[in-house]
């Protein structure tokens, strides 16, 4: 009799949605590996910036993003996962508005789509994954058993970023930020490869004025109730 598949939980949506939270209190209340799959392209763009290459290079960034090495380090106190490329610890770097545009960009590159698949599916192991990104429910675990789909107004997620990096002490505006996310969703949304959307099984939930733990316990009531 052949073995059921590991379980997996995808969580998608845009970025400011609460996704990367939610998820890492998912994976800690039902004891799961958490695959953060934004920090896999912002780790591409950040290799190919340290390898001063063009980002409107495909061939070159694919060729960077096949090379590059990535693995996360849990830092055992509930903060953010540690992102460690080629040997360096990323840090805050790839964390930054400038990083997660270059990801948007080198996302739409069919090659470094590639690249990155099987590296993905390989976070699936036992007992459980918790899968954050923006086409984990539609591309790379279109079997998984529950889907959400994250959203909030382009303020709120706006206002979340803004909070988040001045508590790193970065110098940005709220009104900076509401222009680069909305430009950031629009080029999400209409690029060729894996747009942004969700699955036609996913739950939508739009966790405007909702607290993190609120919107983990909504989704954790779906594994339970599946």
């Amino acid at each position: 009799m052949p073995r059921s598949p590991v379980p997996v939980l995808t969580i998608d949506g845009p970025s400011g949605s609460g996704k990367g939270t939610v998820c890492r209190l998912l994976a800690r209340a039902l004891g799961w590996h958490l695959l953060d799959s934004g920090a896999l392209y912002r780790a591409i763009g950040y290799a190919a910036s340290m390898a001063g290459i063009d980002l409107s290079d495909a061939g070159a960034v694919t060729r960077c993003a096949e090379a590059t090495r990535i693995r996360f380090r849990d830092p055992g106190d509930g903060g953010e996962t540690q992102v460690i490329v080629n040997g360096h610890d990323a840090g805050d770097e790839i964390r930054t508005e400038t990083c997660g545009a270059a990801a948007s960009a080198i996302a739409a590159i069919p090659g470094v789509r590639t690249a990155l698949l099987d590296l993905q599916r390989g976070f699936r192991r036992a007992p459980g994954l918790v899968a954050d990104g923006r086409d984990m429910g539609t591309v790379i675990f279109p079997d998984a058993a529950t889907k959400v789909f994250l959203t909030a107004s382009a303020a709120e997620r706006a206002r979340r970023r803004h909070k988040q990096l001045k508590a790193k002490g970065l110098d940005v505006t709220l009104a900076a930020l509401l222009h680069e996310i909305e430009a950031r969703d629009a080029r999400d949304a209409s690029r060729a490869v894996a747009p942004l959307r969700a699955a036609p099984d996913a739950v939508v939930i739009d966790t405007t004025g909702m607290s993190a733990q609120a919107a983990a316990d909504k989704v954790l009531a779906l594994v339970h109730g599946r």
